[in-house]
């Protein structure tokens, strides 16, 4: 245990974060996911585990790493594949925390399915959460820390 660090960020999402630059991007996914296989294609190469629910490990992550302030896609989420079911319960429990992040409203895009995957495959780690709502998947791109913080 480390003074002010979530518990929930263990070693390897801790070592993740620290090792990860500007620009770089984890990914936080439900239980559902196809977490193992999509991670052998990041940059660590193996799939790292949170147990708690999507929001909780977006509070515990964003409460260590800036969001990309500099690009349009900071953060995205998947987009159901039924878009008549409107927003999923886990994405507006991730985009509360976003905002929440950010000191106020910021819209997190979403991404179809397969490209969400896709963009999966380029991040720097996954994160495996035990979240069983569906649609619980979140990217998130680090930004920087400037020399006054």
């Amino acid at each position: 245990m480390l003074k002010g660090i979530d518990p929930l960020l263990n070693a390897d999402v801790l070592w993740a974060l620290g090792a990860m630059g500007h620009g770089d991007a984890i990914v936080l996914v439900d239980a559902n996911f196809p977490g193992e296989s999509v991670a052998r294609a990041t940059v660590s190469g193996r799939l790292l585990r949170i147990d708690a629910d999507v929001d909780r490990a977006v509070r515990a992550v964003l409460s260590l790493m800036p969001l990309d302030g500099f690009v349009e896609d900071f953060a995205a989420t998947m987009a159901p594949v039924d878009a008549s079911i409107g927003v999923p319960p886990a994405v507006a429990a991730i985009q509360a925390e976003v905002d929440r992040a950010e000191g106020g409203s910021r819209p997190v895009p979403t991404v179809e399915r397969f490209a969400f995957y896709d963009l999966a495959k380029g991040a720097f780690a996954i994160v495996q959460t035990a979240e069983r709502r569906l649609y619980g998947n979140v990217m998130l791109r680090k930004g920087v820390i400037g020399p006054e913080e």
